[in-house]
């Protein structure tokens, strides 16, 4: 059989369908193309799926400020301030922690801050972070009543967190943002000046106990510890959101209470 003899109508369909499978698309254009010296096309972006049961949760999205500061940086702000104003003032300019990027608002204090009593717990909630007070949740009520218990209230208390912004997922501080955040404590302990001071929680009493201990072994235990300049005698107690968790430690935080009321009425600060 000749090899150039024509093809017929079948042939040639044979032809034009083998070169479509081979991705051929124009049989005739005015300049030739050198297909190996072209760039393969970019790849199209798939547009994102639903999230599927059994996925492992999102990456948080990336901080919009820096995740790390100067610790002499915060020493030197919180020094500066002379009053409780200024001291928040400089917090609210402050971006050397991380945290202030992840939060709403600033958590400084709540009470009476002529008040010679102060407690100092751990971090603020998500309630809090929406209110910008500490303690204002489901354990801020049940602070309230613990109060109550013992005569007290928010006018004869000064409230305070050892981190003024709510970590992401309510988790405990790293050790890094406590460093961060200590300077503005000492300062507000300095400014204040309490003549008793609570601990609410087991980060709060390592923070302010300068103890890697537990909790449950540390609590109702009076010290005189040193915040800052300021050496003050203090009680560490269990957290309401605890005893929330687990109503039987209520017994043991009663016991603190009592042995708090007594040191109150000694000092007259009733």
């Amino acid at each position: 059989m000749s090899q150039d003899r024509p093809l017929n109508n079948a042939e040639l369909l044979s032809v034009l369908d083998w070169y479509r499978a081979a991705g051929v698309d124009l049989a005739v254009v005015d300049e030739p193309a050198d297909r190996f010296a072209q760039k393969p096309p970019a790849p199209t972006a798939m547009p994102p799926r639903a999230p599927l049961p059994g996925d492992a949760p999102a990456a948080p999205p990336p901080l919009s400020g820096p995740v790390g500061g100067d610790p002499s940086e915060a020493r030197q702000l919180a020094a500066s301030a002379q009053s409780l104003d200024a001291l928040r003032t400089a917090l609210e300019n402050y971006d050397g922690c991380g945290l202030k990027f992840r939060a709403t608002r600033l958590v400084f204090a709540d009470g009476n801050p002529e008040a010679k009593i102060m407690l100092i717990g751990e971090a603020p909630g998500a309630e809090e972070d929406r209110q910008g007070k500490p303690f204002v949740g489901r354990s801020g009520q049940l602070l309230d009543r613990m109060l109550g218990a013992i005569g007290l209230d928010r006018t004869s208390v000064y409230i305070v967190n050892t981190v003024p912004w709510r970590p992401p997922g309510n988790r405990t501080p790293t050790p890094e943002e406590m460093e961060l955040c200590l300077p503005f404590l000492n300062r507000q302990v300095e400014l204040v000046a309490p003549k008793l001071v609570m601990t609410l929680g087991g980060p709060a009493m390592q923070t302010v106990f300068k103890t890697t201990s537990g909790i449950i072994k540390m609590r109702g235990k009076w010290q005189d510890v040193t915040i800052g300049s300021h050496s003050v005698p203090a009680l560490p107690s269990l957290h309401p959101a605890y005893l929330l968790r687990n109503p039987p430690a209520k017994q043991q935080a009663w016991r603190d209470l009592l042995s708090f009321k007594q040191r109150v009425e000694e000092l007259g600060l009733a």
